[in-house]
């Protein structure tokens, strides 16, 4: 089934519905207090009234009031731009003492190097994707270092700034599952992660044209725990797409029970030809979430071909400059995907 024919099977299922409204509601409720081995064709997204009350249980001002000093100048970026769900999830690995140095090294480095991407760009992640709509997971590396690129999703570019080759490579795959897939000239990936796709790299930060510089600082295993925490958050299942060896070694550990895991090689043009665009795995993604939460719940690879609204920093709502500069260097970005691969 296309994406396309996923789309037109949606509409006709909101056209035929005639279920009364109370009925509706209590067959959320029924779903969302439901145990694993429930029926299927059932929504992988709670609901609001759900989400609201689990969040109305956390005080957020409370818990910042109960901050030292130093505390609060160093987590004052998370507190600002880091999105409801996912703080509260994460609240606790804010307060470990690897979590306090790394802020402490990015404290040095911003003021003393140009880092990527900017700083309020550093979680966009967790607000395109909050932590209760998670149905897959795509591992990334490290952000890229080039000028104008990173905006705190792995793969994804902002508008205007050329494909990187492993991206049309994810392209090219997407384009053997689905033959009326539209290659985009962007690589802004922001549609997927609105509707559930989270794009996580390792390490959330890099030092301007030098990659894997912020690796080993404290990043890898806060996004670890960001993981087992969707992982456990979501035990129904939601799919993995784990692509080269550091995203694969990354599985290590994590609780995958129930979960779909697809393994293969980096798309980086160096390891592509290697299996990649035979793995057919965003099919595969679409095949496992349609048999267990119905076709509404399948990803629609294709919105990333559609008309893009201006660009907006995900922390501020602010447009971001258009004359933004690009320095996109095939060559450097080769270098980084030789690491990944």
């Amino acid at each position: 089934m296309s994406i396309l024919e996923h789309s037109e099977k949606r509409k006709a299922d909101e056209s035929n519905e005639n279920v009364p409204q109370k009925t509706k509601q209590q067959c959320l409720e029924k779903f969302f207090t439901a145990k694993p081995k429930t029926p299927k064709n059932e929504p992988i997204v709670q609901s609001n009234t759900v989400s609201n009350q689990k969040n109305s249980m956390f005080d957020k001002k409370k818990w910042i009031d109960g901050l030292t000093g130093d505390q609060r100048k160093l987590l004052q970026l998370e507190i600002d731009t880091m999105e409801d769900s996912w703080f509260e999830a994460l609240k606790d690995e804010f307060l470990q003492p690897y979590f306090l140095n790394l802020k402490k090294f990015l404290q040095s480095e911003w003021q003393k190097e140009r880092v990527f991407p900017p700083k309020e760009d550093i979680y966009s992640w967790s607000h395109h994707t909050p932590l209760s709509k998670v149905r897959v997971i795509i591992l990334g590396q490290d952000p890229y270092h080039n000028v104008g690129q990173a905006h705190g999703l792995c793969f994804s570019v902002r508008p205007g700034v050329p494909c990187p080759p492993s991206l049309l490579n994810i392209y090219k795959a997407i384009k053997i599952d689905y033959e009326d897939f539209v290659i985009p000239k962007t690589g802004y990936l922001i549609p997927w992660a609105d509707q559930g796709v989270l794009m996580l790299n390792a390490s959330l930060t890099v030092r301007a044209h030098q990659a894997a510089s912020h690796s080993g600082k404290g990043w890898e295993r806060f996004t670890t725990a960001a993981l087992q925490i969707a992982l456990n958050k979501h035990k129904r299942g939601i799919v993995v797409l784990a692509w080269g060896t550091p995203a694969n070694k990354r599985l290590q550990g994590l609780p995958l029970q129930s979960h779909c895991v697809l393994k293969s090689v980096h798309p980086s043009p160096l390891s592509a030809h290697r299996g990649f665009f035979e793995c057919h795995h965003f099919k595969k993604t679409n095949d496992w979430l349609a048999e267990r939460y119905g076709d509404e719940n399948s990803i629609n690879w294709h919105a990333v071909s559609m008309p893009m609204p201006p660009l907006k920093s995900a922390a501020s709502n602010k447009p971001l400059d258009e004359s933004v500069e690009n320095s996109l260097l095939v060559t450097e970005n080769l270098k980084t995907e030789k690491q990944e691969a």
